[in-house]
């Protein structure tokens, strides 16, 4: 199993800490679209590694276009010598129209088209072909040599994406290299839902599920003793319950009997009453969405959840850990 890491917060540190990851053990670093770009970070990451994948997790697709994308994707390809993974994630209604002031329509065909307009762009600048895209929602018809970068000495960019709902999962499947598993996922419902839509989507085009990775950044609760436990289960229950409250990631409550739950942790979060809703996250949601367990035991826990199902595993772990210990938590991970 690959065991990934991360780039948090902006440019300051970003060249440092992923060096300091890939010296760890790490065998991939993502940058997420929070607060900050999630491209710029990398670029500082290709010019301080060597071994390491570089991937967003996610950058917002629909908050640019394909030929957006596709030349950011090429320009980081080419930094980090064929180490770049582009993986994208549609977010939610209210911010990409709201927050971005972009269209937003049938999430999971808009999606396939993006990425095939994007696959299209890189084989015109691949092999000098016409470029001649014309879908729903995105049309790429001019491609001037003054625009055009010429072909990639490392070839094409992976593509991974990310979902939770049936329809995206199986776009992934049938148009990408690999899937990002988000968090707020349970074994069951990766069991279940999660595969079973890839494999669909895998199907379709023609591909069984062989060189097709999944990774997630999966929660984790653990820690030296019960107090740093207590306090890793207590910011655990937060950021499950913030995810719990999306409309959009209620199938997965309702698949374990908890659908009823998503309604009232919607309406505290519409209320600002952000510490209350962990409040609600019981023991037993708790243990299905994290691996529970001390520093000891939490690498065999996890390979025994995710060893099974995912081919990259990274760390959902919103509080302070031990990096020594832990780096002897990632050797017992790649073993596995």
């Amino acid at each position: 199993m690959k065991v990934d890491g991360g780039i948090a917060g902006g440019l300051d540190g970003a060249a440092a800490s992923a060096a300091e990851q890939e010296a760890q053990g790490y065998d991939g670093v993502w940058s997420a679209e929070t607060s900050h770009d999630p491209f710029l970070p990398l670029l500082l990451a290709a010019q301080s590694t060597t071994r390491v994948d570089l991937a967003t997790g996610i950058a917002v697709a629909f908050a640019r276009n394909p030929m957006t994308l596709a030349q950011t994707a090429w320009d980081l390809q080419t930094a980090s010598h064929g180490r770049f993974v582009l993986g994208l994630g549609s977010q939610i209604k209210p911010h990409i129209t709201r927050r971005f002031s972009m269209p937003w329509s049938h999430p999971a065909s808009r999606m396939r088209e993006m990425v095939l307009a994007i696959r299209a762009i890189w084989d015109c600048w691949t092999d000098g072909s016409k470029l001649d895209f014309r879908g729903d929602f995105y049309t790429h018809t001019l491609m001037t040599p003054f625009f055009d970068p010429g072909p990639n000495a490392f070839g094409h960019p992976r593509v991974f994406l990310a979902g939770v709902g049936e329809k995206m999962t199986e776009v992934a499947g049938e148009v990408t290299d690999g899937f990002i598993c988000h968090g707020f996922t349970t074994e069951r419902y990766m069991r279940e839902v999660t595969v079973p839509a890839l494999e669909r989507g895998r199907a379709a085009a023609g591909r069984s599920m062989d060189g097709f990775e999944l990774y997630g950044p999966m929660f984790v609760v653990t820690g030296r003793d019960e107090d740093e436990m207590a306090t890793a289960a207590t910011a655990v229950r937060r950021q499950i319950a913030f995810y719990g409250s999306t409309p959009a990631y209620r199938p997965v409550l309702e698949l374990h009997g908890w659908g009823d739950l998503q309604d009232e942790l919607n309406r505290l979060s519409k209320e600002g009453r952000w510490a209350e809703m962990g409040d609600l996250v019981d023991d037993d949601m708790l243990t299905t969405f994290a691996v529970v367990a001390g520093l000891d035991d939490v690498a065999d826990r996890l390979a025994d959840r995710w060893g099974g199902l995912l081919q990259r595993v990274g760390f959902y772990a919103p509080y302070d850990i031990d990096r020594v210990r832990w780096g002897e938590v990632i050797a017992t991970l790649k073993a596995a």
